[in-house]
């Protein structure tokens, strides 16, 4: 079965006709415009290809979301928390964040034209990242794109022990307390099941996001600021 292959406009297939193997491959081809990447995120879709390959869309088939009152925070990760000294904070280094990510995963898929993308989206106010540091030296953190009362999870990294794990946490607690509602983690792997995600029908995911992607949380949600998690 031969892909969809994007051209100047805008208007995706509908996420149903996506493969089931490999799961979810929607479409080929376009660009990573602004307008473009939105287009894609308001429907279910997100690109995800090497950088050998041209651009492809997905819409995986079941769906791996976090409801952010729901954190898996175990007893080691809570006494972990206890004595933790890392600083959180949100929108302060963004550039730097999509870059860690791009350089501190062995099997990269954020290209440079990825990482452009982004940036520009996060300075379009649509992306957005989380920051995780010790004694003013960054650590580790992630980013991903909003959708109302919905966040859309790209990528994270951590140079230290539970890095990473802590801004997701301080991440989560500060979504649901200015009105976030679910944690979009695309596909469900080990690490992020341990966190507490699970796999929702794809249906269900689309009819979440329909719900949940114009509805106005705290205008402060996504300013830059220090985030507190203790």
């Amino acid at each position: 079965m031969s892909l969809p292959v994007l051209d100047h406009s805008l208007i995706f297939p509908s996420p149903h006709t996506a493969l089931s193997e490999p799961n979810g491959l929607l479409a080929v081809g376009g660009d990573l415009s602004s307008h473009r990447l939105l287009a894609a995120y308001q429907h279910g879709i997100f690109p995800w290809f090497s950088e050998d390959e041209p651009i492809l869309w997905w819409s995986p088939d079941p769906r791996a979301v976090l409801n952010p009152t729901q954190f898996n925070a175990n007893r080691t990760f809570r006494k972990f928390l206890n004595k933790c000294h890392y600083e959180v904070t949100m929108n302060t280094h963004f550039s730097a964040i999509i870059q860690g990510c791009a350089t501190f995963h062995e099997d990269t898929w954020i290209t440079d034209e990825m990482i452009d993308a982004y940036i520009e989206l996060h300075q379009l106010g649509f992306a957005h990242s989380i920051e995780v540091w010790q004694n003013n030296h960054l650590i580790g953190g992630l980013y991903g794109v909003a959708q109302g009362a919905l966040f859309c999870g790209e990528s994270m990294f951590s140079l230290k022990t539970n890095a990473s794990k802590i801004g997701l946490y301080a991440f989560a607690l500060h979504f649901a307390q200015n009105g976030g509602q679910l944690i979009d983690c695309q596909v469900l792997n080990e690490h992020t099941a341990s966190l507490g995600a699970y796999e929702i029908p794809r249906d269900t995911y689309l009819s979440y996001l329909k719900q949940l992607q114009n509805r106005i949380i705290n205008h402060d949600c996504f300013s830059q600021q220090y985030i507190d998690y203790h």
